[in-house]
C-alpha cells in the first residue's frame, strides 16, 4: 500500500465526507446559527469518517483505541475549517453555504498526515499480568535503534 494510493483514497473519502457533512450542515441551518450547524455536521461527519478511512484508506481494523484518538487527527481540521469558516462569512462577508466548502480545501493536508499517523500506529500488545514499567524497560533494552527504524518503514 503505497503513500499515492492512501492519498488518493483518503481523497474519495474527503469528497464522500464533505458531502455527508455538507447535507448535514444545510439541513441543520434551517434551524441553528451556521456555527451550531457547522459543530454538529462536522461532529456526524467525524464518525463516518473515521469508519470509511480505517476500512478503505489505510486498509486496518477499527478499533476503540484509533476511534477515541481520531477526534485529535481531526483537531487541526476543526480548527482550520472553523476559523475558516468564520473569517470568511464574518470578516469577508461570502456566503455561509459555501463558505465550508473553501474553509474544508485548505485542511485537507494537515489531515492527512495526522491521521495517517493514528491510524498505521502499531497496537502496543496488552502484558497481562507484568509490571508495565518492567515492560516498558524490557521493550526498550531489545528495541534499541533497530525500533525506530522499523517505525520509519511502516510509515511510509
Amino acid at each position: 500500500m503505497t503513500v499515492r494510493g492512501q492519498l488518493f483514497r483518503f481523497a474519495l473519502v474527503g469528497v464522500v465526507n464533505t458531502g455527508t457533512y455538507y447535507v448535514c450542515y444545510l439541513t441543520l441551518l434551517n434551524r441553528l446559527p451556521y456555527v451550531v450547524s457547522h459543530i454538529l455536521a462536522f461532529l456526524l461527519s467525524m464518525v463516518g469518517s473515521f469508519f470509511l478511512n480505517s476500512r478503505f484508506t489505510y486498509r486496518t481494523r477499527p478499533t476503540w483505541r484509533k476511534f477515541l484518538l481520531f477526534p485529535l487527527t481531526n483537531a487541526a481540521n476543526f480548527v482550520i475549517t472553523t476559523s475558516g469558516v468564520y473569517l470568511l462569512v464574518d470578516v469577508l462577508h461570502q456566503n455561509s453555504r459555501y463558505a465550508p466548502l473553501f474553509a474544508a480545501a485548505a485542511a485537507v493536508p494537515v489531515t492527512f498526515v495526522v491521521s495517517r499517523t493514528i491510524m498505521l500506529r502499531p497496537e502496543r500488545p496488552v502484558i497481562a499480568g507484568a509490571d508495565r514499567a518492567g515492560a516498558d524497560r524490557a521493550d526498550a533494552g531489545r528495541a534499541g535503534a533497530g525500533r525506530g527504524s522499523r517505525r520509519l518503514m511502516t510509515r511510509r
